[in-house]
């Protein structure tokens, strides 16, 4: 029998802060989750399975087979209402046979509405350090009885779900700086191209002034803090649709939402000051400067082009001797 991992259920800031740890919350669909979901409902032979996470104060789906568009919508539903909820305030999974006869749930809409759910079955998703941030569930239409074997099944799935929770954060979260890796920053901007919205968005390609200085003369693990130092800098300056990537070695990327070349040369210089400023311990109190090209995106320009004309402004930059930023020329008609 698979052995339960013993969560920590009363810890919620603790669960809270599991949970966003994982930077999974309204994102995409992504075709890892929903291979697992409909695997799980055909070995179950079952309508539904989903992979659901349990915010502050409600519940939002990562993925799910069976469902409409608008069913799916509608699962990402108030806390209070959510099956799962109840789920992941144990440690052990939560069997209801019957949600018409039970009391907790025979009056929920999930089971008076259209989906009609009368049988659930659901595992936390439980994370290495204990927290169980959401459930992993198959439920249907009518009673149904469900056996040891069939919890086991489920863990096991679980385990896998957690495994691709973990894998996915290793792709897209750099290790050293704890901002976007190259890899899902550039996802970002390919996101950004595909809305094509009349919103305005810039790029700002920034790399550190003589970087190599500082690892020669303080060494590697020096480096890597003045990196971290760097991006966190970089991560509190910038709003929460805004995206901060590494981009290799000592260059950055940040993605400005909504903000003209204006408006990004003005964070952006002010962003420069902040860096100039600096106090880095690891660095005896010393500082690094930066320089930066900043391109904002052309309605129908794809991202490569997007992408080569901040890189032509950020060598521009370094020739002119560092330490400054360079807007790049507008785009030729697409």
């Amino acid at each position: 029998m698979n052995e339960v991992v013993r969560g920590r259920v009363d810890d919620e800031a603790g669960r809270l802060a599991a949970l966003r740890r994982y930077r999974i919350l309204d994102t995409e669909p992504e075709e890892e989750f929903d291979e697992i979901v409909t695997l799980i409902r055909t070995i179950f032979d079952i309508p539904y399975a989903a992979i659901n996470l349990i915010d502050f104060d409600r519940q939002w789906t990562k993925a799910a087979a069976g469902m409409s568009a608008d069913a799916c919508a509608q699962s990402n539903c108030a806390r209070s209402e959510a099956f799962c909820n109840y789920t992941i305030q144990s440690d052990d999974s939560l069997i209801v046979e019957d949600a018409a006869q039970d009391p907790r749930f025979a009056d929920n809409h999930f089971v008076t509405g259209p989906l009609c759910i009368r049988s659930y079955l659901g595992v936390p998703l439980t994370t290495s350090d204990g927290y169980n941030i959401g459930a992993l569930c198959v439920f249907g239409t009518e009673p149904r009885k469900f056996t040891p074997e069939d919890k086991e099944v489920l863990y096991n799935f679980a385990k896998v779900v957690m495994s691709q929770f973990e894998l996915r954060l290793t792709a897209r979260i750099d290790g050293v700086t704890g901002v976007l890796t190259r890899r899902a920053f550039m996802s970002r901007m390919d996101r950004i191209v595909a809305e094509n919205g009349d919103e305005p968005a810039s790029f700002v390609l920034l790399d550190l002034d003589h970087f190599k200085s500082v690892n020669d003369r303080f060494g590697h693990p020096a480096g890597d803090a003045v990196l971290a130092h760097v991006a966190s800098i970089m991560s509190a300056a910038v709003c929460k649709s805004d995206s901060v990537g590494r981009l290799g070695g000592e260059e950055f990327g940040i993605l400005l939402a909504g903000a003209s070349l204006a408006e990004a040369e003005d964070f952006t210089q002010q962003l420069r000051g902040q860096l100039a400023q600096a106090s880095i311990p690891e660095i005896d109190g010393g500082s690094v400067t930066a320089s930066a090209g900043i391109a904002q995106r052309n309605r129908g320009e794809p991202r490569p082009s997007w992408f080569e004309r901040a890189d032509r402004a950020l060598y521009a930059a370094k020739r002119e001797g560092r330490d400054r930023i360079v807007a790049a020329e507008p785009a030729e008609s697409i």
